[in-house]
């Protein structure tokens, strides 16, 4: 009787071990930013990186974004397997109903959690080399892309605004994921890009089309009331010194809906693939713990798990 209730035992024991897997695989869809950008392929980057570090058990699905506000936009509808990126700022913008959110509120916002930042949001005002513009007083009566929808748009035209040039250029009407062929058609002079450095459509038309990125002026940086970031010199063909730009930190986001254990999952493996991210591309390297003082809002009570074993510090309102 004994050797029966052992055998019973081992039984139970073995049906157990079987039907308990460590770690169930995990799907989850990331939105970024459109084709053709850095943060596109930041996106892909990334999904590579979560099966990869994971053995296969998390599986990324890249959307293509119509920019950050529409990110934030989305949260009102998607699920808990939704993971956005946008500036700290416009989640802020939401969560308090103000500029593009006015008449928007949703109490879905509140939920927004955010999980580990990402390479800073980069401005680059490109512009053919034979356009004649030097500066962004050139710019005055000739033809522009800014894209339609996303942040880098908005900032763009707030920039030119700014800068003296409201109702001065021309805005072409067209999509950002044309600006390199219709650079290189002579159908705009330039276009305006928002995409950590070095951003993918601007090597693109720096190698086949030839460019020149403007600098900004100490004072338009002030303008802007963004921070000053420096384009090394060698970034792009054929730019031989530093670009003066601006810059605005990007953060990955999702929601109270996503459960603990995948929100610890997704930002452990982000942090512990960060390296060999960067071996391929230059962006990643940026990113390090200072970053996390960019999160100015609540963190993902699964992330907070990991960024307590790993000793990383947070502040009072990111818990």
């Amino acid at each position: 009787m004994f050797d029966n209730f052992k055998c019973m035992v081992a039984a139970v024991a073995a049906a157990v071990v079987v039907s308990s897997p460590v770690w169930a695989e995990t799907r989850v869809t990331y939105k970024s930013a459109k084709a053709g950008t850095s943060y596109y392929q930041m996106g892909v980057q990334i999904a590579e990186a979560m099966k990869a570090g994971s053995d296969g058990n998390i599986i990324v699905t890249v959307e293509e974004g119509q920019g950050s506000v529409q990110n934030v936009m989305e949260v009102r509808a998607r699920g808990g397997d939704y993971v956005f990126t946008t500036p700290p700022a416009l989640v802020g913008l939401a969560q308090g109903g103000k500029a593009m959110f006015e008449g928007k509120s949703d109490p879905s916002f509140d939920e927004i959690r955010a999980l580990f930042p990402i390479p800073s949001l980069t401005m680059h005002f490109v512009v053919s080399a034979d356009s004649g513009i030097d500066s962004f007083e050139d710019m005055e009566g000739k033809t522009i892309l800014l894209g339609k929808g996303s942040f880098g748009a908005r900032e763009g035209e707030k920039y030119l605004n700014l800068f003296g040039l409201e109702g001065k250029v021309n805005i072409a009407d067209a999509e950002l994921s044309n600006a390199v062929a219709a650079l290189k058609n002579g159908q705009i002079d330039g276009f305006v890009t928002a995409g950590s450095w070095p951003a993918p459509n601007v090597v693109e038309a720096a190698a086949s089309a030839g460019v020149k990125v403007l600098s900004l002026s100490d004072d338009q940086v002030a303008q802007t009331k963004r921070a000053r970031l420096e384009i090394p010199a060698g970034t792009y063909a054929g730019q031989d010194e530093d670009i003066v730009t601006t810059s605005l930190p990007v953060v990955a986001y999702t929601t109270t809906k996503m459960d603990d254990e995948t929100a610890y999952q997704l930002t452990k493996t982000f942090w512990e693939s960060k390296k060999a991210m960067a071996d391929t591309a230059a962006w990643w390297a940026g990113v390090d713990t200072e970053l996390m003082e960019n999160i100015t809002g609540k963190i993902h009570p699964g992330a907070i798990r990991y960024y307590k074993e790993a000793g990383i510090a947070l502040t009072d309102d990111q818990m």
